[in-house]
């Protein structure tokens, strides 16, 4: 055995000198090799860059890593930790740099500099442990230099102080609105680091951003370069060094993690894995059984939103259509009688129910409320909101304003506005917007990406299905923003009853949920045959023979029928209560909620249901049994890094389809409705909101299979996600994505089973495709461009006239 042991102890020499001796064990002989050798961190630096998911921080850290290897002497290293969400949570970025080969295998332990791109990151991480003294903190503020130091946590403000650190801010935010980046900073920050870092002389290192920028954003077109370009240009100038005094402000403090009144589970295990701290955690904290808790996003509180939408009561028409889109479920409405809000805070607003809502409920009161702490602010409401200020033009009954003024006062009504009692739904018809808002979401404040076009189909199903819904999740974005750790956002009712989920792979999720549906079936069959059974008796009282005599006879088509023998069974379950009368009473108690119908749903996007999961999902629509789909339509696979999928439209580029996709999309639904079995629907909530609630009321109620291919903007395209539903109307009315729905109920009477929900292509989808990148981006790609784009609207316009001449066939 071979032994290299490294001495300096040798000679007076440096510390970066060494004499390495050899020492073989098995023979005894000893070699000592007089030389010498500089270790790797001499001269080096390393530096972290604390981002927000999306803001672009890990691609700038890319370039900045080949700006200092190609431009300078230097030798760079990068590695970026993140985790499976792709926006909103936090990146940190590792760049090491210096005048050796660097061999780090490992995290920045030590960082000379340190930048954090997002404000609020101050209250939630310790960002500044182990930055060396007299290194460099440069902070994304929305607070000028002369401002901020009063707008730090005291925490913070000790650590800068001690180690005597450089400050510096930049007001990214400021000039996000005035160069119109679409809350991308990285530029900003990128900018900002190389002027205080000093490693290229300015002027040089202008250029080589610049260039950078240039072969980054190329292909997305000169205006996104230019716009760019222009970030650079005034991130130069705005760069200051703060200059603080020897104590803190005094005005603020580190918050705590989670709330005081969250469970003891939260604040022990869930806070410190959100802190960063997890890995300190003792395996003895976690569940033997691996279970989680579920419903605790409540308690995460991002607070990454930079403005917030503001309800305007006056100006409101009570639509609650902004609830409706809301990706996170952080915009919602509740009617409630006037005393109930007799303790609201003084800020809280109301009005008096009018409308749809007023019908419903006489002499309530009606309030939007937005969750301050867990708004994105992806601005999706203010889109759709249809309601104009008379007074102003520019003003909706829903404006964006920002966040930090707001948040404690909004934080408060929140707090209030969910003790509010629940309405009575059953007062207002379920197939209105207004019916399916009114209804707590069981699905809130997830991961997903700011203004996601896939979220706001799922809360609407826990709205309609509640408690009752049983979920399979194909592996994609809906596994990653729906059952990822530390926080999980499907909830519970207050009576603590709430949606089952689980994730399955890609390829076997149809599967998946229809062993969910065999089993939810079997246990209801089984329940019934205890029911016929207690009915023959003897011994069982008349009161329960009764109760049970109904649940058998009740009808569950309707939300009605459905809350009707719940209460049943509630009064079956009390009636045999904890000392069963008979052993077959004793069995019905453990499957007594099995009476109440079950609404299983197969969900994910479409490289699992037009791709890699068809054959199983083909299998079980045409098994004829009670199974639902979901299919949340990107056309990409956004999970994975935007691949083209048997979704993605001719014409568009994505991951091997580099050149546009040469080949139509295909045609899910149509071959859905050729079974004349299935419910299927193709929906849309930027195009037609209220046929898409329709669809999912529809769909959910009808017995037997049913296919919902819901239309979701997605980051991949290449838009700007504020204006999501915007993009969402236009792939309806140029034809790229009709709406219809094929209900087999119609056929049974007699009537025409397929309902078109759009009207004939209104515009060109050649001129209007390329307001998005992924069409956009062909045009210099491909010589062939104009010709393929031309070729996808004329297939579009025959698919919709095949779709209009089978809605107007007669019934013979």
């Amino acid at each position: 055995m071979v032994k290299a042991v490294f001495d300096n102890a040798k000679s007076a020499t440096p510390m970066n000198h060494f004499a390495v001796g050899i020492h073989d064990d098995l023979t005894g002989l000893s070699l000592t090799v007089p030389t010498t050798f500089t270790l790797a961190d001499e001269g080096r630096k390393e530096c972290m860059f604390y981002g927000l998911g999306a803001d672009g921080t890990v691609g700038a850290n890319k370039n900045s890593i080949k700006i200092i290897g190609e431009d300078t002497d230097n030798f760079a290293q990068g590695y970026f930790v993140y985790d499976s969400k792709k926006a909103g949570a936090m990146t940190v970025s590792h760049l090491r740099f210096g005048p050796h080969l660097i061999r780090s295998a490992y995290l920045c332990t030590k960082p000379d500099f340190v930048a954090c791109h997002n404000f609020s990151f101050l209250e939630k991480y310790d960002m500044l442990a182990t930055i060396r003294s007299g290194g460099t903190f440069l902070l994304a503020s929305p607070f000028e230099a002369d401002d901020v130091w009063a707008k730090i946590p005291d925490e913070v403000a000790r650590q800068i102080i001690a180690k005597k650190l450089n400050f510096y801010v930049v007001n990214a935010l400021k000039l996000d609105h005035e160069l119109h980046l679409g809350g991308r900073i990285n530029t900003i920050m990128q900018t900002a680091f190389f002027k205080i870092s000093g490693i290229l002389p300015e002027q040089e290192a202008i250029t080589a951003l610049k260039k950078a920028a240039k072969k980054t954003y190329g292909r997305k077109g000169d205006a996104v370069v230019k716009m760019n370009w222009d970030a650079i240009d005034a991130a130069s100038d705005a760069v200051k060094k703060v200059a603080y005094p020897a104590a803190p402000a005094g005005t603020v403090n580190m918050p705590k993690v989670v709330s005081d009144q969250a469970p003891d589970f939260v604040k022990s295990v869930t806070a410190e894995i959100m802190a960063q701290r997890g890995d300190a955690l003792p395996v003895s904290k976690i569940p033997n059984d691996g279970t989680w808790p579920t419903a605790t996003t409540q308690w995460e509180k991002r607070n990454i939103a930079t403005d917030i939408p503001v309800w305007d009561p006056d100006t409101c028409i009570q639509c609650m259509q902004c609830s409706l889109v809301c990706p996170h479920a952080s915009i919602r409405g509740k009617a409630y009688a006037p005393a109930a809000a007799a303790q609201a805070p003084k800020t809280f607003k109301s009005a008096d129910a009018k409308g749809v809502v007023g019908k419903a409920f006489p002499g309530f009161k009606y309030t939007i409320q937005v969750a301050p702490e867990d708004c994105t602010g992806c601005g999706l409401c203010i889109q759709r909101c249809p309601a104009k200020n008379k007074a102003d033009p520019t003003k909706k009954a829903i404006n964006l304003a920002p966040q930090i003024p707001l948040r404690a006062t909004e934080a408060a009504n929140w707090e209030f506005f969910l003790s509010l009692p629940e309405a009575d739904c059953s007062k207002i018809g379920a197939t209105t917007i207004q019916g399916s808002q009114l209804k707590r979401p069981l699905f809130e404040f997830s991961g997903a990406c700011a203004g996601c076009g896939e979220t706001p189909y799922i809360k609407l199903l826990t709205q309609l299905a509640g408690d009752r819904l049983l979920i399979g999740n194909a592996t994609g974005c809906s596994s990653i923003y729906g059952g990822n750790l530390p926080t999980t956002p499907y909830c519970q009712r207050t009576d603590g009853r709430g949606p089952a989920w689980s994730n399955s792979l890609f390829e076997d999720n149809a599967e998946f949920a229809f062993g969910m549906r065999l089993t939810a079936d079997k246990l209801h069959v089984y329940a019934h045959e205890l029911i016929e059974q207690v009915l023959a008796t003897e011994t069982c009282s008349a009161a329960l023979k009764a109760v049970v005599r109904k649940v058998r006879e009740t009808e569950q088509k309707t939300a009605e029928g459905v809350e009707a023998v719940r209460g049943l069974v509630a009064e079956m379950k009390t009636l045999i209560g904890d000392g069963a009368c008979c052993a077959t009473c004793k069995n019905l108690l453990g499957v007594a909620d099995y009476l109440i119908r079950k609404s299983v749903w197969a969900v994910g996007g479409d490289g699992w249901a037009y791709d890699i999961g068809y054959g199983g999902l083909d299998h079980v629509l045409a098994s004829g049994r009670n199974i639902k789909i979901l299919v949340l339509d990107t056309e990409v696979y956004s999970n994975t890094g935007g691949q083209a999928s048997k979704s993605t439209p001719l014409g568009a580029i994505a991951k091997f389809a580099a050149a546009g996709k040469p080949q139509m999309k295909k045609n899910l639904g149509m071959i859905s409705m050729t079974y004349k079995n299935i419910y299927v629907a193709q929906v849309s909530l930027g195009a037609n909101a209220a046929a898409t609630v329709k669809a999912f009321v529809e769909a959910e109620a009808y017995d037997g299979p049913a296919i919902i291919v819901a239309y979701s903007h997605c980051i991949a395209h290449g838009i700007d996600m504020s204006l999501g539903l915007e993009h969402q109307k236009l792939a309806v009315e140029t034809g790229h994505f009709p709406l219809y729905r094929y209900n087999p109920e119609l056929a049974a009477e007699g009537k025409n089973a397929l309902l078109l929900d759009s009207k004939a292509p209104t515009q060109s989808f050649a001129e209007t495709a390329v307001k998005e990148n992924r069409f956009k981006q062909l045009l210099t790609l491909n010589p062939k461009a104009k010709e393929m784009l031309a070729t996808a609207e004329q297939k579009f316009r025959e698919n919709f006239e095949m779709l209009q001449a089978l809605a107007n066939m007669p019934k013979s």
